[in-house]
């Protein structure tokens, strides 16, 4: 007589899920969106060296509606990465800090979404008014 045990599937890729892991994931998406702009910001200040008017032309780039939305993105970005990055400072040095993550986690994204609508909803206004 033959027994049949299930077998979970196979993992295909380490994500298990969780709050925990997409937290993880946005502050790497995060972090790397912010050393993308830096790394164009730097290039494009360095510009006015190379040629005053070419750096006129990327400065009159930016005030296009879309990188003003691209604008808007960024400063969420920055501010979920330092949100994470606080909360993560926590658990790594706080003695209690593993144990109390996910309270951590829930006050992260309260004061995360309270500072990004503080931040976005002005800027889309001005973005508005500027059409």
């Amino acid at each position: 007589m033959a027994t049949s045990t299930a077998h979970a599937p196979a993992r295909k890729s380490f994500y298990r899920g969780g709050e925990g892991m997409f937290t993880w994931v946005l502050h790497r998406v995060t972090g790397v969106l912010i050393f993308v702009f830096l790394f164009a910001h730097i290039v494009d200040t360095s510009l006015i060296v190379v040629s005053p008017q070419l750096y006129d032309g990327v400065i009159e780039v930016y005030h296009h509606p879309l990188i003003k939305l691209m604008e808007i993105g960024l400063v969420v970005a920055v501010l979920y990465h330092a949100c994470n990055g606080i909360r993560v400072t926590l658990v790594d040095f706080w003695s209690k800090g593993a144990q109390r993550n996910r309270g951590m986690m829930r006050v992260q994204r309260v004061v995360f979404v309270a500072l990004s609508a503080g931040a976005a909803i002005p800027m889309t206004l001005q973005l508005i008014n500027d059409l």
